[in-house]
């Protein structure tokens, strides 16, 4: 190349990285004069920002979803002492899987007792009795089982006492503590051999698994520890010896005794081909399927119902119908009780008439669950209605009511409920609605809803708190209406009785007393005329308790017929609040 040439080369060259140099500065120019006004924006949002935040409350401001994780990880407490062993050792035979994890969920210790109470409750047997007969049965079996099959571990760890536990004592038992001499019968294989020590129990009938049925238990280690077996030949103490305990298909030269140490569940020496295999293997089936069976905690009662409920299948038969009430009482500040009440006309049921005796059956199923479909609470329960069949015509235009009462904490749930006519299978009806229980805030004058019943007296001091249509002390049993919204309707006759729970009435600190007014008042519907006006004052219904309980019985004989409305007015003087609650009602 000649030397003009390579000083055009050159110069090029210095031409293009003054051009880069040029283009580059100019780049970071123009980059820092966009930075500086992007800062200058993000500076002024975020002073306005800071601005807001000062001027927000913080109380009002929206979590984060970190936050709200944090803040529920924090409430949620891990279960340890009497709850843990409530759950794995009190509970573990008889707890279904998705109640099991149903109490794991709860966050608190009032849950948790509100959970055992319910769990006991929906296994009584009598839930108009202040005794739980299911669960004395249940812990003394417990103990029992702890004095009588402890092995080297807790009688109720074994499986002897794993099966007393879930199904009491058996009908009848073969019991061989020493072992010894055994003649097998012909679907064993027959001939004879000797046996570690076992137990053969019988149970004439369990429910859910069938008649007749056998559980044996196997001591192999000769040390007390009698485990549970399908296997028929487990019980053989010279499975093992090479010429001890054949079996006569043995000693024929038909069965050979490496077969009995296959893979299969028993191990029998009958041979692998013939008639006795054949039934030996149909056994085997029916053994595992029985041991599935035994160990599963006991069932849903009305499994067909909650098929209607979990599932949401479709009604095929005629619709049994039946008419829901809800009505809500505060326990504590996180606890709030439920009363759901169900009524049934007689005449929808279907009656069976047998030795002059005319009886209608129907089973009860219900379920609370939250919006993201977990299981709260559950109740069933069987309503009987039995008249001598000369006055069953009669009895017909009469309503069947019942009452289940369910601790929930404030929040929104769903209710599902599915009623079956036992007598007529076809039958079936269910309710879906939202359960919108209330929280009742310390600092805020409250209360219960306000219920209209056809019967209320007070209960014995035995009685307080517990069985049905029980809130308190008083015996209350609400009116049920087909539509919620409608009026509860009385006869002349008959008598209004009215119920409501005033909750946080200030108190004077001085005299240690509330200061509250209490209206009620009835008042025709159709001309806004109050007939009825009656002021309480405090004194007379608890004047040193934040609590009060308004109720009250009127006749109707003096009122006409027609549209009415009965109202309670709450006047607390002392933190100058009040609130009014209102129920209209109809007489015949």
């Amino acid at each position: 190349m000649n030397p003009n040439g390579r000083s055009f080369l050159f110069t090029a060259v210095i031409c293009s990285l003054a051009c880069l140099n040029a283009t580059h500065l100019y780049g970071r120019q123009h980059k820092a004069s966009v930075s500086s006004q992007d800062q200058t924006q993000q500076d002024a949002a975020d002073a306005q920002g800071q601005q807001q935040d000062q001027q927000q409350d913080p109380l009002q401001r929206p979590r984060s979803d970190k936050e709200r994780w944090a803040a529920q990880k924090a409430v949620r407490q891990e279960l340890k002492g009497p709850y843990k062993t409530w759950l794995t050792q009190d509970v573990a035979y008889i707890i279904t899987d998705s109640e099991a994890k149903a109490f794991k969920s709860l966050s608190n210790d009032e849950e948790r007792d509100a959970f055992i109470e319910q769990f006991w409750q929906r296994r009584n047997p009598n839930p108009d009795s202040p005794e739980n007969e299911y669960r004395d049965e249940h812990y003394r079996r417990i103990a029992y089982a702890n004095e009588h099959f402890a092995a080297g571990e807790p009688g109720w760890k074994t499986d002897r006492g794993r099966i007393y536990i879930m199904y009491g004592k058996p009908d009848s038992i073969d019991s061989h503590p020493s072992g010894g001499r055994y003649d097998r019968p012909l679907d064993e294989g027959g001939g004879t051999t000797t046996t570690y020590p076992y137990e053969i129990w019988n149970y004439r009938y369990i429910d859910g698994i069938g008649e007749n049925v056998d559980v044996e238990f196997v001591d192999s280690c000769m040390c007390g520890d009698y485990r549970f077996t399908i296997n028929r030949g487990e019980k053989d103490a010279l499975m093992h010896v090479p010429t001890g305990g054949e079996t006569e298909m043995e000693k024929l030269n038909t069965a050979q005794r490496r077969n009995r140490l296959g893979s299969g569940p028993e191990t029998l020496g009958i041979g692998t081909s013939g008639s006795l295999a054949t039934q030996a293997q149909s056994k085997e089936f029916d053994r595992i399927a029985m041991a599935s069976k035994l160990f599963a905690a006991p069932p849903v009662k009305f499994k067909d119902l909650d098929a209607f409920i979990s599932e949401h299948k479709i009604l095929t038969g005629p619709v049994f119908p039946f008419d829901v009430r809800t009505d809500f009482v505060k326990v504590t500040d996180n606890s709030v009780l439920v009363p759901i009440t169900l009524q049934i006309r007689n005449r929808d049921m279907t009656f069976v008439t047998k030795d002059g005796v005319a009886k209608g059956v129907v089973n009860i199923l219900g379920k609370v669950t939250t919006l993201t479909h977990k299981v709260v609470q559950t109740f069933e329960d069987t309503v009987s209605v039995e008249q001598p069949s000369e006055l069953l015509e009669a009895s017909l235009d009469k309503e069947s009511v019942y009452w289940k009462a369910l601790p929930l904490m404030p929040g929104l749930y769903r209710l599902d409920i599915a009623v079956k006519d036992v007598n007529n299978p076809d039958h079936i009806g269910i309710y879906g609605h939202s359960l919108d229980v209330p929280e009742y805030r310390d600092e805020k004058l409250a209360a219960s809803s306000l219920i209209l019943a056809d019967r209320m007296s007070p209960v014995s001091s035995r009685d307080i708190g517990g069985g049905n249509f029980v809130i308190g002390n008083t015996y209350i049993r609400p009116r049920v209406m087909a539509n919620p919204l409608s009026p509860v309707s009385y006869k002349r006759d008959q008598d209004l009785n009215f119920w409501m729970q005033v909750y946080n009435l200030g108190i004077d600190e001085a005299t240690k007393s509330n200061n509250v007014e209490v209206t009620y008042e009835i008042t025709d519907a159709k001309t806004g005329v109050v007939l009825l006006e009656k002021h309480l004052d405090s004194k007379e219904l608890g004047p040193h308790s934040d609590q009060l309980t308004v109720k009250n019985t009127l006749p109707m004989a003096g009122l006409q017929p027609g549209k009415y409305k009965v109202t309670i007015k709450v006047n607390d003087a002392i933190t100058k609040q009040e609130i009014a609650q209102s129920a209209p009602f109809v007489v015949q």
